[in-house]
């Protein structure tokens, strides 16, 4: 890799560092400091639908014991609930609750609003060649931890 690549790979990856302690920030204003990061992810899959542990961990790409924390975390501090599959009395599907949407939204505005900052640095031309390049680049697909 020349030092140009190497530039261009360092500076995608602090503009996304960038944009989770944006999202984080935008978060806590809106009241919820006890959202990490990792917890956007479970929130972006259990927006999809309903899942259980299990299946999030599969989704996520991370062990049933990794997802198994993260839900009972979530359930106990009210982001999501787990109630017994009708299908399959043994597995719990896990549902995000209304504190859960409502965190959901928040971290889309609070995305929406650092976005918003680049556009106010860029001229619009240059926003729309980033959001173009962005786009075209970035593989459509789960976000996942990487853990």
């Amino acid at each position: 890799m020349n030092d140009n690549d190497w530039q261009t790979a360092t500076s995608v990856l602090r503009l996304s560092t960038q944009l989770v302690d944006g999202i984080q920030a935008g978060m806590a204003e809106r009241g919820f400091a006890d959202v990490r990061p990792v917890h956007g992810f479970v929130f972006s899959a259990l927006a999809q639908g309903t899942t259980t542990a299990s299946g999030l961990a599969t989704q996520l790409q991370i062990t049933k014991q990794a997802a198994a924390q993260l839900v009972s975390h979530l359930v106990e501090h009210g982001y999501v609930i787990r109630e017994v599959d009708p299908s399959d009395g043994r597995a719990q599907l896990v549902t995000l609750t209304q504190r859960g949407v409502s965190a959901t939204a928040a971290a889309r505005e609070s995305a929406e609003q650092y976005v918003n900052t680049w556009r106010h640095q860029l001229s619009a031309a240059e926003f729309n060649a980033l959001a173009d390049a962005l786009n075209t680049l970035g593989t459509p697909g789960r976000l996942r931890p990487n853990w």
